[in-house]
């Protein structure tokens, strides 16, 4: 009987891929979990992206979703989502997207829309999400999934994101990676067996000449020291350099963003602020404009701005 269950092979298997990865755009669900444990394990130089707007995150706990607070914290960025899907993934700077799927055919297209016809879906999934920009601006796409034959399936439903650059598809039974334009099953996770795999697909299955078997998780007392966080750590020195240096980048980008909103302000700022030095904004328009309400458009009219008596 092994001590790990098949969503945690799932995982450990998953942030294995990401070995030597340097920036990761994190999916919701199962690929921020795997992405996480990769982190703190087999790349820990990996650049975290999240699509809320937030490149290089550094979260001190598993984050709950793409918005939690964690990921902006000691973050080297923090950016729109306009800037960050049109400045940072179309601008070829993500190495992988790792994502997660409802459904996915041999080809490794993704579905991730409405289970059933689109028009009357027996279940409308939550949709595309950025899942279709990453799926086509990042080099490498990887995938985590559980297996199942509603899940592989012959025919998609609906194809939300385009296969070409799948690179490996993960699930709880075992690691495909595509050959000639088809998933393969390369490798299988521990106890679980060919006829397996054929039963939970809906396609007859590519299997590589010599499948290989997944390596088991590490027991809990030989896991590294990263994963726990009173277990004492290693390498104190060579840390604390990669943390000094780190703090030091952050400062720069800091006062970068620092400069860029200082010259923002001084644009968008009318003439009465510049040479008038009793000026001062109207506080009842700038708490309109701080609440984002519909009296804050007043905001926008220079009518807002006032010199004191």
């Amino acid at each position: 009987m092994t001590e790990f269950s098949a969503s945690e092979m799932m995982i450990v298997a998953a942030a294995r891929e990401l070995a030597g990865t340097r920036v990761c755009f994190v999916g919701v669900g199962l690929p921020n979990i795997a992405v996480n444990l990769a982190k703190r394990t087999v790349a820990p130089d990996l650049e975290l992206v999240y699509e809320a707007g937030v490149f290089g995150a550094r979260p001190a706990r598993l984050p709950l979703s793409i918005g939690d607070p964690t990921i902006v914290t000691g973050a080297t960025a923090v950016t729109s989502m306009f800037e960050l899907f049109g400045f940072y993934l179309q601008g070829g700077l993500i190495d992988v997207g790792f994502l997660g799927a409802a459904q996915i055919d041999r080809h490794g297209d993704i579905n991730t829309t409405v289970i059933g016809p689109y028009a009357t879906p027996r279940t409308r999934l939550p949709g595309s999400g950025g899942a279709c920009e990453i799926a086509q601006n990042a080099k490498s796409i990887f995938v985590i999934m559980r297996q199942s034959q509603r899940s592989f399936v012959s025919e998609l439903d609906f194809r939300t994101s385009v296969g070409d650059r799948v690179r490996v598809v993960v699930t709880d039974l075992g690691v495909y990676h595509p050959q000639d334009g088809e998933l393969q099953l390369d490798a299988l996770h521990p106890g679980v067996t060919l006829e397996q795999v054929q039963a939970s697909m809906g396609w007859k299955p590519r299997v590589a000449g010599a499948v290989t078997s997944t390596p088991a998780p590490p027991q809990r007392a030989q896991a590294p020291p990263s994963l726990d966080a009173d277990a004492p750590q290693g390498g104190q020195d060579h840390r604390r350099d990669a943390g000094a240096s780190r703090r030091a980048r952050d400062h720069c980008q800091e006062l970068k963003f620092r400069r860029f909103h200082l010259v923002m302000k001084i644009k968008c700022w009318p003439a009465a602020c510049l040479t008038n030095s009793n000026w001062r904004p109207n506080p009842v328009a700038v708490s309109a404009r701080s609440r984002g309400s519909s009296s804050g458009r007043a905001c926008r009219n220079r009518s807002r701005w006032r010199t004191a008596r």
